[in-house]
């Protein structure tokens, strides 16, 4: 993965998020799982994310996603969860009478970078006493 330089900073913002429609029913199939992907994928243009890995599965969902560093991996979560049960729901008037809510309060969320934790403390160390 490449960093991305702007005018004040150089970051790379990458997060593995995964997240469970209510009682982790299996819902997620058919027209369902495509628009869910669809409204994903839109939301990320949107916001100038990048989807490096999108995987709608019957009951949970799965994205590596590249995101702004502006923004915090929870706001992406909270961003996209509302984006699609707002959506899916008015769209799908089964899912409202199915699940009280689309999704589960919980999520997932690991960050992921170029580097590991050992290189790091390593330079940490290497700083000290320059």
């Amino acid at each position: 993965m490449k960093y991305i330089k702007d005018n004040h900073r150089v970051h790379l913002c990458i997060a593995h998020i995964v997240f469970c429609p209510k009682y982790r029913k299996p819902i997620l199939v058919g027209e369902i799982k495509e628009r869910c992907e669809q409204l994903i994928l839109e939301l990320a243009k949107e916001k100038k994310w990048e989807i490096l890995n999108l995987t709608v599965q019957s009951d949970h969902v799965h994205i590596f996603i590249r995101f702004n560093p502006d923004e915090s991996p929870h706001k992406v979560v909270k961003t996209i969860k509302g984006r699609t049960s707002n959506r899916l729901r008015k769209e799908f008037p089964e899912l409202v009478t199915k699940l009280p809510t689309l999704w589960t309060r919980s999520y997932f969320v690991a960050t992921a970078g170029n580097v590991s934790q050992d290189i790091i403390q390593e330079y940490i160390e290497s700083q000290k006493g320059k």
